[in-house]
């Protein structure tokens, strides 16, 4: 019987275990507060912000909602991040990307103090997760690790096929897996758009995570016998029922389930942990700030 590793349980047991934490941060009359920056009016950016202040608010973490028209002039957003970083109240700050072609990304990311940075993508945040000493591990990196766990599969000693190397999944998700700690110490090899015979790489692997942004790109004739699945993509296809499109991820479910011995659907896998991995980076940030000791999930 193949699994189905249930993203949404497991996102629901993180989101219960920081409930302690954030108690004592209570305590110590703190309480965690996150900033969330749209400049988009794109429609899946506007819901996955709604959905990350409304997380907030089950929790018991104050969210910041800042929405900026995207024709505002990119001096403006600079500053507003500028005016967070300074803002004892907030603890964590994070700009929802993309943000329109005039603004500079890269700026933005190195703009945020790197305490505040819950996202981990801060280039001091990068180099202290590659050194292995993180202060924050990215959201969906992170919630992968909480997967894997959570389906009791072992990373030590494990050949891992990461599809795809975008700075937010693939190569984070490297260097979390091949750290000498704790749902780390795999043997790790990072596939892309350049790699030669991807089958081939994916078939010897324990685990593939796919991340590469590419709709149904792994199917069940490129893994091997008991794998373990972990699907990051969500992407939308053409699809004959009232919405016009469907929801699905960078493997092919039905063949890769019959290959697989556990493995996550689309949606309703990694797409939760990301959000909760987000609050529980929050909890840490505020903890850190104020100098509270809490204990994490």
């Amino acid at each position: 019987m193949t699994t189905i590793i249930d993203g949404n349980a497991v996102a629901e047991e993180i989101r219960d275990g920081l409930a302690d934490a954030i108690d004592a941060l209570d305590e110590a009359g703190v309480k965690p507060g996150l900033a969330t920056v749209l400049m988009s009016d794109d429609p899946a950016s506007e819901t996955y912000v709604s959905m990350k202040q409304r997380d907030c608010e089950e929790v018991g973490i104050e969210a910041f909602d800042y929405e900026l028209d995207p024709e505002t002039p990119a001096d403006e957003l600079y500053s507003l991040v500028d005016d967070l970083n300074d803002d004892d109240e907030v603890h964590g700050i994070l700009v929802q990307m993309p943000v329109p072609d005039h603004v500079d990304d890269r700026t933005v990311l190195r703009r945020i103090d790197p305490a505040k940075d819950v996202d981990g993508f801060h280039p001091e945040n990068v180099g202290r997760l590659v050194a292995g000493d993180a202060r924050f591990k990215p959201c969906t990196p992170h919630g992968v690790q909480k997967l894997l766990d959570a389906a009791d599969v072992e990373t030590e000693g494990a050949d891992v096929v990461v599809v795809g190397r975008s700075d937010i999944v693939g190569k984070p998700m490297a260097n979390l897996l091949i750290q000498k700690a704790e749902g780390g110490n795999a043997t790790v090899t990072v596939c892309h758009s350049r790699t030669d015979d991807l089958a081939a790489k994916t078939r010897e692997a324990d685990i593939v995570v796919a991340a590469a942004g590419v709709p149904e790109l792994v199917t069940g004739d490129m893994l091997s016998e008991g794998v373990v699945v972990i699907d990051v993509g969500v992407n939308r296809v053409d699809a004959d029922n009232e919405k016009g499109y469907e929801l699905v991820g960078d493997v092919e479910f039905d063949s890769a389930k019959e290959k697989a011995s556990a493995i996550t659907p689309v949606p309703g896998g990694v797409g939760p942990m990301t959000r909760a991995m987000l609050l529980w980076n929050t909890v840490k940030a505020a903890a850190e700030a104020e100098g509270v000791d809490v204990d994490l999930p």
